[in-house]
């Protein structure tokens, strides 16, 4: 089952990237690519990383040469991203059926997209150079602390004569159109936190928490949505900056969860052993996490005596080193204690 939709999400237009069809990820640019010729990089990023998950798995079942099909597609698709995709400063998000770019330095609207950028990082296979530079684009141009907003892209689409789809029926700087649209801002974070930049990750991720958008009258006034779910969407322009959009319904909640557990505080679990590999701000002196397994618990101190962002200097468990810094889990019903120590 894998396999086939594998097989049938395997397609490339002109740049050699995947076709984006009636839409990719964000649905509302569902008519870039209605003539059968679109392409989208962020699908090109996405299919990248599926395929490298999948290699793994392939090996497993004793699929090899699947395996090394999906390494071939892999390469290609690399190549075809760092040629097409890159725009000067950070990669661009899409092409036209015409082959016009979108999301880029040229477009008046939609200059630049954020998912784009972060997952160049996320999926591991955009040249770590210029990944960093499309990051740092990112945070110049789509982060505006003042309005605590972390745009999905800018400007909104308005003017333009080209109709990227639906999406443009919204009133720019609301929802898709410009707005923060919560999941994509998510995933910018979890880049910074995987490159290591803890700190940024640390002050991005207390933006998007809404409860720090309600610590006053006036707060809850402009937010007017509950500070205790989050929130899909928050809007950019005037006079709704700031404004609250849908909530309950999204499935942001849990990536924030994620972002939060696995990228920032850096619990990841693989098979039966457990990592913990923070990206956090360098001023935190540590943080204590209770992780049970079944019938076992583990008491984790992860201690930051030399106040850096990022690095496992060792890990003991039950007072004995580590030398892998895996913790291995079994479920034994005992306490066990777990210290992991920070450092370059």
């Amino acid at each position: 089952h894998c396999r086939r939709a594998i097989d049938r999400g395997t397609t490339a237009g002109r740049h050699g990237l995947p076709l984006i069809g009636a839409g990719d990820w964000n649905d509302g640019m569902n008519r870039v690519g209605t003539g059968g010729e679109g392409e989208s990089v962020w699908l090109g990023w996405f299919l990248y990383a599926v395929l490298d998950a999948f290699v793994p798995l392939a090996e497993r079942m004793g699929d090899a040469e699947y395996a090394e099909l999906c390494r071939e597609r892999m390469t290609g698709l690399r190549a075809a991203l760092e040629e097409h995709a890159w725009d000067g400063d950070w990669y661009r998000r899409a092409y036209y059926d015409d082959g016009t770019p979108l999301g880029s330095a040229q477009n008046l609207e939609c200059r630049i997209d954020s998912i784009a950028q972060s997952w160049a990082v996320l999926s591991g296979a955009g040249d770590q150079e210029r990944a960093a530079r499309a990051i740092d684009s990112f945070d110049r141009l789509l982060v505006r602390p003042e309005d605590r907003l972390l745009l999905l892209f800018t400007p909104p689409f308005d003017e333009t004569p080209r109709d990227p789809g639906y999406i443009k029926g919204y009133p720019p700087g609301i929802r898709e159109n410009g707005g923060q649209y919560t999941h994509a801002a998510l995933w910018a974070v979890w880049a910074l936190a995987k490159m290591g930049r803890g700190d940024r990750a640390g002050e991005l991720f207390k933006i998007l928490n809404p409860i720090y958008r309600t610590l006053t009258p006036e707060q809850v006034a402009r937010y007017e949505v509950e500070p205790y779910v989050v929130a899909a969407d928050v809007y950019s322009v005037p006079p709704h900056v700031g404004e609250g959009g849908w909530t309950w319904y999204t499935g942001s909640g849990g990536w924030m969860y994620r972002l939060g557990l696995e990228a920032i505080l850096g619990l990841r679990r693989r098979g039966e052993a457990l990592r913990v590999d923070p990206s956090i701000p360098a001023d935190w002196p540590g943080y204590e996490v209770t992780y049970r397994h079944g019938g076992a618990t583990y008491h984790i101190s992860v201690q930051n005596p030399d106040g850096v962002s990022h690095g496992v200097a060792g890990v003991t468990l039950d007072g004995r080193t580590r030398d892998d810094d895996e913790i291995p889990l079994v479920d034994d019903g005992r306490e066990h204690t777990v210290v992991v120590r920070m450092g370059k």
